[in-house]
């Protein structure tokens, strides 16, 4: 394992932003509970900046050293409340306030940490996508992998009514209607997407580790088009018949599969479907537990403007989600 691979790491700590909010609180809560599974310890990072509600800024040392305390009372106080009904030893929390922007802090503590755990803000789409989120933010610059815990259900579904009834004829009102999934999301399967990268070679092992330690079952999805599988074997000169690529799509997860050390023990189920990344992890995202992919897309304003995987899942996800680098 190189050294830069710290998605691998189980000494590395799960490194968590805290704030107060309830998507913090439960990205707290998720990392407590992974790291009494894998032993790891959870670092706490409060990354705060000086505002006006704070009163008066402390001029002299002992003012400091009052603020300095009352940050660390009030992180104390966010951890013991999440730590409640979580048989973990004390030693492996960690508390850290910094005096820094959310992202600058989580990546300055979290440069060498196993991943970065975030709680997904609640903030229509369209917003995320303009004006950014702490996640989409360190899902950029982040050179550890980053989890995105995910607490409320589709915040978008107002508006999904509206645009239902505005273009519904007649007075009726119209309610959209998200499909129910019955399987409770504690034993639905851990989803890592592929494209035979090195990027998402690490991003399955980061999920095959993610599964072992859940107990849950992992399922490698290659999402596929034809431009995806290069020159299929027979077919130098001329495309492929669909179910002939099928089958070529198959064989190169499975081999990837095959190829990548795994936990004994792990149920893996490879998957190839014929569908766009982005429109297939997104779909996944509603009946598996989790879903891990590789941070390899576009970049700049390209990304922006018209999206990587992981940035669609960023803002479409309906799971937690990790990407990792």
């Amino acid at each position: 394992m190189s050294e830069q691979n710290n998605a691998l790491n189980p000494q590395g700590d799960l490194v968590v932003g805290v704030d107060g909010t309830v998507e913090s609180f439960a990205a707290l809560r998720w990392a407590l509970n992974q790291a009494v599974l894998s032993g790891q310890s959870v670092n706490a990072v409060y990354g705060w900046s000086y505002s006006w509600d704070m009163g008066p800024e402390p001029q002299t040392e002992q003012e400091v050293d009052e603020l300095r305390q009352k940050l660390a009372d009030k992180l104390r106080t966010w951890v013991d409340a999440a730590t409640q009904d979580i048989d973990i030893d004390n030693e492996h929390i960690k508390l850290t306030s910094f005096r820094a922007s959310g992202t600058s802090a989580l990546l300055e503590i979290g440069a060498n940490a196993q991943q970065i755990v975030v709680g997904r803000r609640s903030m229509g789409r369209v917003a995320r996508w303009f004006a950014g989120s702490l996640s989409a933010s360190l899902a950029e610059e982040s050179t550890v992998p980053v989890t995105v815990i995910r607490t409320a259900s589709d915040e978008d579904i107002d508006v999904q009514d509206q645009i239902a009834n505005a273009l519904s004829p007649g007075d009726d009102q119209v309610h959209f209607v998200t499909p129910v999934v019955p399987t409770p999301r504690v034993v639905r399967p851990i989803v890592v997407g592929v494209d035979g990268s090195p990027t998402s070679q690490r991003a399955l092992e980061f999920a095959a580790r993610l599964a072992k330690f859940n107990s849950a079952p992992l399922h490698v999805m290659f999402c596929w088009q034809l431009r995806d599988l290069g020159t299929v074997p027979g077919y130098e000169s001329s495309v492929a018949p669909m179910e002939v690529a099928q089958r070529y799509a198959e064989s190169i997860v499975t081999k990837m599969v095959g190829d990548s050390p795994m936990p004994a023990g792990l149920s893996v189920t490879p998957n190839a479907f014929h569908i766009s990344a982005g429109k297939g992890l997104v779909s996944a995202s509603r009946y598996a537990r989790h879903i891990v992919v590789g941070s390899r897309g576009l970049s700049g304003l390209d990304a922006h403007f018209l999206g990587s995987v992981s940035k669609q899942l960023l803002n479409s996800a309906e799971c937690n989600l990790s990407i990792v680098h």
